[in-house]
């Protein structure tokens, strides 16, 4: 088959996105090599044109279409929980999901879409003394700002109640709950998201989560598997009453060795606590690594970590953020806005230096006056 009439055979039969040059290539050869036994192109276009391409539909055949569609909708109206009908998308305007801040502004940008999702699950994770429960204070905060309610599950029994009044949170105003059990904590998270009246519940931790069993019986290796299921099935709750409601669930969880896993190049041997469950039904994942130590002189002030979001159904998921936490203050949010002032062109940077308006300053930490007094240059970011 000659190149011509070769191209004039695969124009009819719906391949005309395949480069000219390749096809003459391929008449001039008249086969294909790719490390495999040579097929001849002309016996694969024959192949290709005895198929036929699905063509536009007609405006008569448009309408027939749209008329059974809407017999089907009214049927489904009458069998069926009317929340859960098809809907066509341009009788509803577009939802777009309600945030809430996570009080960084990095991590907001890093989330795409300006904080954590509202009516969705977000699990927190990381090592130990890595900030989870410090940043999920910090969305406690930043609901209450907005006139919010929020719930603290304090499964651990580790939470210090001064320690969030310093970074912000008003603790009268916070619900706390010490659980006796997994059951007891699950059943509290879905009873408070049926009542539509909260805006964030922090479950703190999943790793102790501990089911009734276990407290009423003796420890035994073979029910190490009770946990992963109870939780399996209180999502499939909690997910579903999320569904019809505008409430934020943070599941803070810490990670173990994986001892069935070697963990190879480039794979960690360490895993969420909880099972899979939580990581499926997660609208955003992330994941807390402490990078360095934030030091004063000779004295340890604070830490620095960073925050990858593993996963994102919302926004482009693998986007880092790191963040300076200051002991007895949460997340620095001037430092950060330092930075991004920076990388903008907005603030000078030369050497140890910044200079803001001819003002400058050798420590980041003496920038804070001028952040906070300078109103007009904060608007201006």
């Amino acid at each position: 088959m000659r190149a011509s009439s070769l191209l004039r055979t695969v124009r009819g039969s719906g391949l005309a996105g395949l480069p000219s040059s390749f096809l003459q290539k391929a008449g001039r050869g008249n086969g294909c090599s790719c490390g495999m036994k040579s097929r001849p192109l002309s016996s694969i276009v024959e192949t290709l044109s005895d198929y036929e391409r699905d063509q536009p539909s007609d405006a008569g055949t448009m309408m027939k279409k749209e008329a059974s569609l809407h017999h089907a909708l009214g049927q489904l109206a009458g069998d069926f929980d009317r929340e859960s009908n098809l809907s066509l998308c341009r009788f509803f305007r577009t939802r777009y999901a309600p945030a809430i801040s996570t009080g960084s502004l990095m991590l907001d940008l890093a989330l795409g879409i300006g904080g954590l999702p509202k009516g969705r699950i977000v699990e927190i994770y990381g090592r130990e003394a890595s900030g989870k429960t410090t940043l999920a204070l910090h969305v406690v905060k930043e609901a209450q700002k907005l006139g919010g309610y929020c719930a603290y599950l304090d499964v651990e029994n580790a939470l210090d109640s001064l320690y969030a009044e310093q970074m912000g949170v008003k603790t009268e105003d916070l619900l706390i709950a010490h659980p006796n059990s997994a059951e007891s904590s699950l059943g509290i998270v879905n009873t408070l998201i049926n009542s539509g009246s909260l805006d964030v519940i922090v479950v703190d931790s999943v790793a102790a989560l501990v089911p009734q069993c276990e407290i009423d019986g003796v420890i035994n290796i073979n029910s190490k598997d009770v946990q992963s299921r109870l939780i399996t099935q209180a999502l499939h709750k909690i997910h579903y009453s999320l569904s019809r409601s505008q409430t934020l669930v943070i599941f803070v969880n810490h990670v173990r060795t994986n001892l069935r896993s070697s963990g190879g190049l480039g794979q960690e041997n360490v895993v969420a606590c909880g099972g899979k469950a939580l990581k499926f039904y997660s609208a955003v994942r992330m994941k807390l690594l402490r990078r360095d130590l934030l030091h004063n002189e000779d004295k340890v002030t604070g830490i620095g970590i960073s925050v990858q979001v593993m996963k994102n159904k919302l926004a482009p998921p693998l986007k880092m953020a790191s963040l300076d936490i200051e002991f007895g203050r949460g997340v620095r949010w001037e430092v950060e806005v330092l930075e991004m002032a920076c990388k903008h062109g907005l603030v000078m940077r030369e050497g140890n230096g910044y200079w803001i308006k001819g003002t400058s300053s050798r420590a980041r930490l003496k920038l804070k006056s001028i952040c906070l007094n300078t109103t007009m240059w904060l608007m201006s970011l």
